[in-house]
């Protein structure tokens, strides 16, 4: 066998060509198109809370949300939207806020034209939007809301909440097929039916392609990979990824990260949001360094510095580098709204934290700054590389602190404006 008949042995091919998708405006943010795919997230507040919503918003945008959808379920939620808008640009904030709703979004928007207007984008579940004669009345009104303000829509299918009318429809059709499909295949065709006629009814009352993104969301992996494989085959809307109801904790993050990943390698997807439960008091801000960390990691987008650290082994028993890698990289994290002004390009900064001589010099070299800590045995020396080349060996009990010194001023240093006068160059020192 040859190299071109291995493919192990070929070069990465990389992502598939982005699915071409219409561009749709949400705010000042562009989606689809070609443009960059997007971090969504959403607040879990009661939304007549203001204060507390313009904080949870707050915190969900600075940790790099570029939109929050946010739950408009009764008047009280209603009439607080234009409140947490105008809260938000307060502090600076212009992230757009999706409205989202269920059941009587018709009533919410057409009572409260502040919230209609405030809202930039409307996500209308059209398995819920109105049932029997009034489905396709209030499904309308909103579009003809959103028509009146400009905004755009979302119409999201989800597979807890179908279309039960459509579901049995094709259930019955299967039925009497000669040639029936399973019940599982059947219902994802319910999910894109579901959307597309939704968007066609959309575009007859005279919502363009360009105020439309979609979504079918489902709970189980391979069923999220086929729905939208076949959403996007079928159709050139926008696309919002999710895998609904994702779960807590690393089940969540692996089971949305296996779906999206696929689906991102293979073109799909405008949007993404990961629908993660939080832990008993957890971080909110999760789901965004999650999906953040998703399309950095696959190399669609760069958010943050990168921190490459060793997993450990017998030969690190110390647990220096583990602390000195959770230390950097929270500090990063911490820093980075403040640095994407300051150091513009910071977050294309790759640091290296290992444990030992195996890996560690190796690893050190391919970033941009990176040190290699004793491990089990080893001279208690730590080399520090600096863009290839060895830099300086660091040793004492303050090698962690001296580290983390380093990296700050290799990043004043490379990434910030002209050198202050008198400031300290990264100069190798004398061994």
């Amino acid at each position: 066998m040859n190299k071109l008949e291995n493919p192990l042995l070929n070069d990465v091919a990389g992502p598939a060509p982005r699915h071409k998708t219409t561009q749709v405006m949400v705010g000042d943010i562009a989606v689809g198109g070609g443009a960059p795919i997007v971090v969504q997230s959403m607040t879990n507040t009661d939304t007549a809370d203001i204060q507390g919503t313009i904080q949870q918003v707050a915190a969900l945008a600075r940790a790099g949300s570029e939109m929050v959808r946010i739950t408009v379920d009764r008047e009280e939620a209603a009439a607080a939207v234009p409140h947490i808008r105008d809260g938000l640009r307060k502090l600076g904030l212009t992230t757009p806020l999706i409205g989202d709703f269920h059941y009587i979004g018709h009533k919410l928007l057409a009572d409260y034209p502040a919230c209609a207007e405030a809202l930039d984008k409307y996500r209308i579940n059209p398995g819920n939007v109105g049932f029997k004669a009034k489905r396709d009345t209030q499904f309308a009104d909103i579009v003809e809301i959103a028509i009146k303000n400009n905004k755009a829509v979302r119409i999201g299918a989800n597979w807890g909440s179908l279309d039960q009318e459509l579901l049995t429809r094709l259930m019955d059709d299967n039925a009497a097929s000669a040639t029936p499909r399973d019940v599982r295949a059947v219902t994802r065709e319910a999910m894109v039916q579901s959307a597309l006629l939704s968007a066609a009814r959309a575009e007859e009352i005279g919502l363009p392609k360009t105020k439309m993104i979609l979504s079918a969301k489902v709970s189980a992996v391979q069923d999220l990979i086929a729905v939208y494989q076949d959403l996007a085959s079928r159709s050139d809307y926008a696309i919002h990824l999710g895998l609904t109801e994702a779960g807590m904790g690393s089940k969540g993050i692996v089971a949305s990260s296996a779906a999206l990943g696929i689906l991102l390698q293979q073109g799909i997807g405008d949007t993404i949001r990961i629908s993660l439960t939080p832990e008993p008091g957890g971080d909110r801000t999760k789901e965004v360094q999650v999906a953040q960390e998703l399309l950095q990691t696959m190399g669609f987008r760069t958010f943050v510095p990168l921190v490459a650290a060793c997993p450990g082994c017998g030969r690190t028993t110390s647990t220096t580098f583990q602390e000195l890698a959770r230390s950097i990289q929270d500090f990063i994290r911490l820093e980075m709204p403040t640095w994407k002004t300051r150091y513009p390009g910071v977050e294309n900064l790759n640091v290296a934290v290992m444990g030992c001589i195996v890996n560690g010099p190796g690893e050190s070299k391919h970033a941009n700054i990176g040190i290699s800590l004793p491990g089990t045995g080893e001279t208690p020396a730590a080399p520090v590389f600096v863009d290839g080349e060895k830099f300086r060996t660091l040793r004492g009990e303050n090698i962690a602190s001296d580290f983390k010194a380093l990296v700050i001023d290799y990043i004043e240093q490379r990434y910030g404006a002209a050198p202050k006068p008198g400031a300290a160059q990264m100069v190798p020192a004398a061994e």
